[in-house]
């Protein structure tokens, strides 16, 4: 038997060796390309950039949804003297408000209030209050062309007093305070209109005015200063200086 020098022995062993180093170093480039090949988790995807994450897309509540699918109303009611304009405008009143502003609107006859309600299809909770404005400034006697601003615009607003508020008049000096605001054939009441960019109707005793804030104190100073006796032409005169400030401001 031929005797195994020690080199020999340690190159054997070395032989021997590589196999299981080429199996060891196949077996960490397999595990390395099962690494690779793996699924990232939902963390590193986002951290990579976000576009492995899916965000849920909810639609928007609407106005019935968010106020727990309740319906609200308003009822205003209707004198008797209004009840004929009421009548004959009644379709201008109620395409603006069942078409524009998605409500439904009726006229209860026995109580003889005009009702109006949401609707699922409302856009706004807002809205029912305005149509209830819009309504009111009919009753009260604006026109209608008048009333719908309020349904347009934000910052209007109606404003009610009696002359009874401003000074005490019976008799003759009432009658002669209610032509002094109207002037002849309207002409006053038209020169205040016009001057303060607001509407006022004279209602017998009340005076009603529709406009923004500051026009409605323009016009309400120049109504007040009628019923104090204050002859037109000095009314005027001073009215011409507040229009002045009043349209610099804007």
């Amino acid at each position: 038997m031929p005797k195994v020098t020690k080199a020999k022995g340690a190159a054997a062993a070395a032989d021997e060796l590589l196999p299981a180093a080429a199996t060891m170093t196949d077996i960490e480039a397999g595990v390395g390309g099962l690494g690779a090949e793996a699924p990232r988790s939902s963390g590193d995807a986002a951290a990579a950039g976000g576009s492995g994450a899916v965000k849920p897309k909810f639609p928007p509540l609407s106005s019935y949804e968010a106020n727990g699918r309740r319906i609200e109303f308003r009822r205003v009611p209707v004198p008797q003297n209004r009840m004929t304009p009421l009548k004959n405008n009644w379709l201008a009143l109620y395409k603006p408000v069942t078409e524009n502003l998605k409500l439904d609107m009726r006229m209860n006859l026995k109580t003889r209030k005009v009702e109006v309600k949401t609707t699922p299809e409302t856009p706004d909770a807002s809205n029912l209050q305005r149509a209830a404005d819009f309504i009111h400034a009919f009753i009260l006697g604006f026109e209608v062309q008048d009333a719908i601003a309020l349904l347009r615009l934000d910052d209007l607003y109606i404003e009610c007093f009696e002359v009874k508020d401003v000074k005490t008049l019976r008799g003759e000096h009432l009658a002669r305070c209610i032509g002094r605001m109207a002037g002849k054939n309207g002409k006053t009441k038209f020169t205040i209109e016009n001057a303060t960019r607001t509407r006022i109707v004279l209602a017998d005793t009340k005076i009603h005015i529709l406009g923004s804030f500051q026009n409605i104190r323009a016009a309400r100073d120049s109504i007040c200063a009628l019923i104090l006796g204050s002859p037109a032409g000095k009314v005027y005169s001073k009215l011409h200086s507040v229009t002045a400030r009043l349209s610099q401001s804007y």
